[in-house]
């Protein structure tokens, strides 16, 4: 059955706080509020025009979602709280697109948000099954246990397996934790800015061969929003036409039987990345070949390596041969991860996804003006969750043209922010939250001092 034809969705705007260590200080209300204000603020709307809400977080008590949104307003519309694992931010912007695309709203803010402990991550629910417990006992299985931790082993096992088929050596994964640390230094909201040799992240303590710290995502508390909006919606403010960009193809898919082919690399998803990736590039007419810059899930290494294989951005079983060449950086093929990724960025589960389409908007706005991608008119996003889900998601301007660079003075004139968000991670001041928030269904007593908190932090 050939897929239905959808009709156009817009991300307006789109909002972030920095992504820091789990230190405990800072309250997913405050983490949630910064990126919902930011993102309206730069699509010029106030939360009266919101038609729906839809919180992605995975840690929390159910209605953590209204806790956040009542403090923009309660406006009685709908707030859908989502946990899809690791892919949670990028299936809250499905579900938001889904809504605009059959008619069902003409605004809607999603808004990703999570407050993590540090260190590798825990089941809270010891006393039923775990979701991931059949693919756990499969790594058992085939490649056996060890005291790391389980995410790393289970990713570590997909890179041993792509080094034992392909000829990939561990300085090839190595190679790709430098670049996306390398990266990392243009991004202001990113939880780490430092860059290290190859023999730094080669020589730092090993996690699960051939994975060592510098290649594992670190846990994150952070918060990102994306305000998506309909045609009619976008018409009636014809100024901001250039800042929209199309979700031009989008698919949210899960694991087939492959999963459990007791292949490493396939108990990673790699099969649900590759239809996606081909679903949502075929929504697109888009030429994977063509496309010059990619947010993928790179929650290690190997993850990145078996994963620009599935979405077809390498030869089958030759993503390594593209990272020697320096096909995934600055002056190669295209660039994978200018964000720095999640290895150097951080990983926030329910933000990491609506973060993931912040950079790709800001690359094809233009705004990401110092590690902007020359000649992009098609951005790509993979965003993974073992348990398993997986969206992956094409990107066009609305207005259809390559995207060239914008000055950040021109920028900081022109949006409800006053400063270039893409390369300054900055607040906003109370006239600003004001100017967002219902002016028909605001509490004060909703929003407590989270604004006041907030603002302490710039």
């Amino acid at each position: 059955m050939a897929p239905k034809q959808k009709a156009p969705c817009y991300v307006l705007g789109v909002g972030m706080t920095k992504f820091v260590k789990p230190r405990g200080k800072i309250d997913y209300t405050e983490l949630g509020f910064e990126a919902g204000v930011k993102a309206m603020l730069d699509a010029q709307v106030n939360y009266d025009d919101i038609e729906t809400g839809v919180a992605c977080y995975c840690y929390g008590d159910s209605t953590c979602g209204q806790r956040v949104f009542y403090q923009f307003g309660m406006s009685q519309i709908p707030i859908y709280n989502v946990n899809n694992n690791c892919s949670t931010g990028s299936t809250g912007l499905h579900l938001g697109r889904t809504m605009i695309a059959g008619g069902m709203a003409d605004a809607v803010l999603v808004v990703g948000f999570e407050k993590m402990f540090p260190g590798s991550l825990q089941s809270f629910f010891n006393d039923r099954a775990n979701p991931t417990g059949t693919s756990a006992e499969m790594m058992k299985a085939t490649r056996g246990v060890t005291n790391a931790p389980g995410a790393p082993q289970m990713f570590g096992n997909a890179g041993r397996e792509y080094m034992e088929k392909y000829g990939a050596k561990k300085e090839d994964f190595a190679e790709i934790a430098r670049v996306n640390h390398e990266h990392s230094k243009r991004n202001p909201y990113s939880q780490f800015q430092d860059e290290y040799t190859l023999d730094q992240v080669l020589k730092s303590p090993m996690i699960h061969e051939p994975l060592t710290k510098l290649q594992c995502c670190p846990t994150s508390d952070g918060g990102a929003a994306a305000v998506l909006v309909s045609q009619a919606f976008l018409d009636a403010r014809p100024h901001l036409k250039d800042q929209a960009v199309e979700i031009a193809g989008q698919c949210l898919a899960t694991d087939a039987p492959s999963l459990f082919s007791r292949s490493s690399i396939d108990l990673m998803g790699f099969d649900m990345s590759r239809y996606a990736a081909k679903t949502a590039l075929a929504e697109a007419k888009v030429n994977v070949k063509d496309v010059k810059v990619c947010e993928l899930h790179d929650c290690f290494s190997a993850n990145e390596m078996i994963t620009i294989d599935a979405l077809g951005l390498s030869e089958p079983g030759k993503a390594h041969e593209m990272v020697r060449k320096g096909d995934i950086t600055y002056g190669g093929k295209m660039v994978i991860n200018p964000s720095g990724g999640l290895i150097s960025k951080g990983h926030p589960l329910g933000a990491t996804g609506i973060a993931q389409c912040a950079e790709l908007v800001w690359h094809l706005r233009g705004w990401a003006n110092n590690r902007l991608v020359k000649g992009t008119n098609a951005a790509l996003q993979h965003n993974l969750g073992l348990g398993g889900a997986v969206v992956v998601t094409v990107y066009k301007r609305a207005d259809g043209k390559e995207s060239s660079p914008v000055s950040s003075e021109e920028i900081g004139k022109k949006n409800g922010l006053g400063y270039n968000p893409a390369v300054e991670a900055k607040g906003f001041t109370k006239a600003q939250v004001d100017n967002v928030r219902s002016t028909k269904s605001r509490s004060e007593w909703a929003l407590q001092d989270t604004e006041t908190k907030v603002e302490s932090r710039f």
